[in-house]
């Protein structure tokens, strides 16, 4: 309950921020231009019976209403039949408001058809969106995709800046790597190094190598301390190379005990820090990803058969101790673990920057993950891309168990960009389809009908609300372990 409190937390400051930065954006360059906004809102405020009740008690803490200022002299006649002059009241600010449903957030702009639905009147105000030249207009629908994407390569900069960049170098694994049979078949070895392609050099183990061999390249590899080129030809699926298992490729760490938890299989066992693994139930292994893959098989067997399950979790391990082989038996946990840390032979390096020097770093990493989000995106329109779509559940699973400043802010960072390009996209009821209109409106000198644009904003936004279910039923279905 903690972790899941704890992820909970991080996951709404993160999407608060972003929310809050975003419709800031907006509300910006309206002002900036002398367009009235009328509401800016954090989360939506649709209006029913509870919510009314919810508006009604947040109003004193949340709910901030404009000044309310006189505009003109008007007559009016009261009961009696007099008539009388008194000035008619206008607000005239801005009403800020934190609305009970946190999917987003709004900035009502005057003149404007959006998902707030305002109507729009024959009568045009020199403050409303719509009179105003098209390069304004532009600029305020692609102010919040702005911020978003401006914020996401400062957050990337003071990253680096702060903690720096720590990774293991991939030239460094002198232990070699470990490769599935589908790797095998492309040519590569157990025992080789990955050093680049022909258009460069890896720097550190990530998905990034995999989106690299994912598409034809000459691959560079150190084999037997010779360099050796693979010409891989064809293209690979890096959804499906991310969901091998094994792994497509891992670096080879040795089965050698780090520690031994206290209670665990390992500790009830005997085994102790020094110990090599050689071999569970009749089965060699050489590394700890052979050992776990052994393990993997054992889940295996017990899906198949769970009514052995206890007697399928008693294991046979050879180890070796001081130079002596020994055999011993153990019973797995029912998640199927032993309950030791293997040695990592790997030390890491870690890159400092300067203020200065921290910038232009962030922007390139913030720049690379953006294109290699818009490349990936190529796999929604899979069947298993489809599935792979995750909603709240998925995107909270990805923060930190405890808290950890440097994950929060990468994660915030990854998902700022994720906004700003999803924003971006040319469908009504999103600020890309506004720009989408105004293009259109720029090149043929013609503005959109008002009632086309409040016929697109609801298509646009079904479309999104169908996009979120979706997602979201994605999560419940893999929860419910159907996915």
């Amino acid at each position: 309950m903690e972790i899941f409190l704890i992820k909970t937390l991080q996951f709404f400051m993160a999407i608060s921020l972003l929310v809050l930065l975003h419709e800031m954006g907006h509300f910006f360059f309206a002002k900036l231009f002398g367009v009235r906004v009328n509401r800016f809102y954090l989360f939506f405020n649709p209006k029913f019976h509870l919510a009314s009740t919810y508006d009604t008690w947040v109003r004193r803490l949340f709910k901030m209403k404009p000044e309310v200022v006189p505009t003109k002299d008007v007559t009016v006649i009261d009961e009696d039949g007099k008539s009388n002059t008194v000035k008619e009241k206008e607000y005239v600010g801005t009403e800020y408001g934190l609305g009970w449903l946190p999917l987003g957030g709004y900035c009502a702009i005057d003149g404007m058809i959006d998902e707030t639905n305002q109507k729009l009147s024959e009568e045009t105000h020199p403050w409303e969106f719509r009179v105003k030249p098209i390069w304004q207009r532009l600029l305020i629908m692609v102010g919040g995709v702005l911020v978003n994407f401006l914020l996401a390569l400062f957050i990337y900069s003071m990253v680096l800046y702060n903690w720096g960049e720590t990774y293991v170098p991939v030239s460094q694994m002198t232990n070699g790597m470990e490769f599935n049979e589908q790797a095998r078949r492309l040519g590569f070895q157990d025992g080789d190094i990955l050093l680049g392609t022909e258009d460069g050099m890896f720097r550190k183990f990530d998905v990034d190598v995999l989106r690299t061999i994912s598409e034809p390249h000459d691959v560079i590899v150190m084999r037997n301390g010779v360099e050796t080129t693979i010409h891989q030809t064809e293209d690979l699926s890096l959804l499906d190379m991310l969901k091998s298992d094994p792994p497509f490729v891992r670096p080879c760490i040795p089965a050698v005990i780090d520690s031994v938890q206290p209670g665990t299989p390992a500790e009830k066992a005997g085994l102790r820090k020094g110990d090599v693994m050689l071999g569970i139930n009749g089965r060699d292994v050489h590394s700890f990803g052979q050992l776990t893959d052994q393990l993997a098989a054992i889940g295996d067997r017990i899906s198949e058969m769970p009514a052995d399950s206890l007697a399928i979790r008693r294991v046979t391990l050879v180890y070796e101790r001081d130079g002596q082989r020994d055999t011993i038996a153990a019973t797995l946990t029912a998640d199927l673990k032993l309950g030791f840390s293997p040695v990592y032979p790997y030390k890491s390096i870690t890159v400092e920057y300067g203020f200065l020097e921290s910038l232009p770093a962030g922007t390139v990493y913030g720049w690379d993950v953006l294109a290699s989000y818009v490349n990936d995106l190529k796999y929604v329109f899979t069947a298993d891309g489809a599935k792979s779509i995750g909603g709240f559940g998925t995107i909270g699973s990805l923060f930190p168990d405890s808290w950890d400043w440097h994950r929060f802010w990468l994660m915030t960072a990854l998902l700022s960009i994720i906004l700003a390009f999803m924003n971006i996209l040319p469908i009504p009821a999103l600020d890309g389809g506004h720009v989408l209109f105004l293009l259109y409106e720029m090149v043929t000198g013609r503005k959109p009908s008002d009632q086309f644009m409040v016929r697109a904003e609801y298509i646009g936004f079904g479309f999104v609300i169908i996009l979120m279910v979706l997602a979201n039923i994605n999560d419940i279905l893999r929860w419910l372990g159907y996915m």
